[in-house]
């Protein structure tokens, strides 16, 4: 006889857990991180529908409804800030999605191995250096004698104080992303098209195709799925830009174009200590990047038979 539910030879949940416990032991610093700093936090964002002060807590707090989100949406700097949000998001998405497909398409043409491996390599190293490095090396290099200032000037070209100039705050921005973050996006899919059956590619060639032919109808369809979700994944970026990078690098002389929702949370909730209100905001953005999400995911599966669930 055996136990109700259990099977001849099957191991119950907990002898499985017991039997794997030096993996799970090792799963476990990442799910304590996980619940304090990403779940454990949620209950907090009741203080969005309150006026918040530290000395009564949140539940103590007296409760204003709707009040905050009423608030932001009269800001006469909201248009500003949702138009600068969906700008940098949309611009950003246009260039940095695309890139990675395209370099990892030419990467798979390459013929010899070893300058394939030099080229990888130094395209992802960006990746690894830290964002607050990257704007540094922005500012050293476009000073007013910095060297892209001395190849302007060389040219016979006036020099331009590029952090001080709006018009120039989101190419940077941009530029400065795509390099960071192209060799690492060109990781994902080089590793999807490694699953890619050379019989393909031969039978391929002796029916005469090109290499383009090859690229179009084997390589690319095979970078389809991935393609699909990262894409569904990239699309709530259009709201969630890089705060932290944005906080580096704008100022109050380029407010027009660099001025974002995030930076605004950060200036009335870490400044101005409008905990209440920040948090309104925020919550209504995160909405919005959820809203996103499962529209771009809604739309894949109807145009490709791809999505995320």
């Amino acid at each position: 006889m055996y136990a109700k539910g259990a099977l001849p030879g099957r191991k119950s949940l907990w002898q499985r857990i017991f039997k794997n416990r030096a993996l799970y032991m090792m799963l476990l610093p990442a799910f304590l991180i996980t619940l304090i700093f990403n779940y454990l936090p949620i209950g907090g964002i009741v203080i969005a529908f309150k006026r918040y002060s530290v000395g009564r807590g949140t539940w103590g707090s007296p409760w204003v409804g709707l009040r905050w989100f009423v608030q932001f949406i009269e800001n006469p700097y909201a248009f500003r800030l949702i138009r600068n949000t969906l700008v940098l998001g949309f611009a950003s998405f246009l260039v940095t999605f695309p890139t990675p497909i395209l370099l990892a398409l030419l990467f798979n043409e390459l013929r010899s191995e070893r300058f394939k491996r030099v080229a990888q390599s130094v395209s992802y190293i960006p990746h690894f250096i830290s964002t607050i490095i990257i704007v540094g090396m922005l500012k050293n290099f476009t000073t007013q004698y910095g060297m892209i200032n001395n190849m302007i000037a060389a040219l016979g070209g006036e020099r331009i104080i590029f952090f001080t100039r709006s018009e120039w705050f989101r190419p940077l921005y941009i530029l400065s992303g795509l390099w960071q973050g192209i060799g690492w996006g060109t990781i994902i899919y080089l590793a999807a098209l490694s699953g890619v059956s050379p019989v393909l590619y031969e039978a391929a060639e002796l029916d005469g195709a090109t290499r383009f032919q090859k690229m179009r109808y084997i390589t690319f369809p095979a970078l389809t799925p991935t393609i699909a979700t990262l894409f569904i994944l990239s699309i709530p970026g259009f709201v969630n830009v890089d705060t932290e990078k944005i906080l580096l690098m704008y100022s109050s002389a380029i407010y027009d174009t660099a001025d974002v929702i995030g930076t605004y949370v950060y200036r009335e909730g870490i400044e101005s200590a409008n905990y209440s209100y920040s948090t309104a905001i925020n919550l209504a953005l995160s909405c919005v990047s959820f809203v996103l999400l499962f529209a771009a995911n809604w739309a894949s599966r109807k145009l490709s038979d791809n999505s995320l669930w």
